[in-house]
């Protein structure tokens, strides 16, 4: 079983026992976190529109958080002396999907 999730407006497949970085979710360590799935295949049973996926649920327990790399970047334009300088460090969080459920089949 397996099933994809959405989260910081970026779609993730992920099994049971998983470990993945998410974007920050503000949500203290150790904490269980619902995610809504998006598609969940189970034994060759696909569940993708809202009716269907009314009831699933992946769950996920925060392990903790992290900082992505460093992007630097630089823009300019020439003869105006228009020189910028910028940085930025995304910070993330990282999370084991501990059970996938479904709804029951109809």
């Amino acid at each position: 079983m397996y099933a994809v999730i959405q989260t910081g407006g970026k779609q993730e497949r992920v099994a049971e026992g998983q470990t993945l970085r998410v974007e920050l979710l503000g949500v203290p360590d150790g904490e269980v976190v619902e995610l809504a799935p998006v598609l969940v295949v189970d034994d060759g049973r696909v569940l993708a529109t809202p009716a269907e996926l009314q009831g699933a649920v992946v769950s996920a327990r925060v392990l903790g958080s992290e900082r992505g790399p460093k992007i630097n970047g630089f823009t300019y334009k020439p003869k105006t002396r228009g020189r910028r300088r910028w940085g930025h460090r995304q910070h993330y969080a990282t999370v084991e999907i501990t059970s996938i459920s479904a709804p029951a089949a109809r």
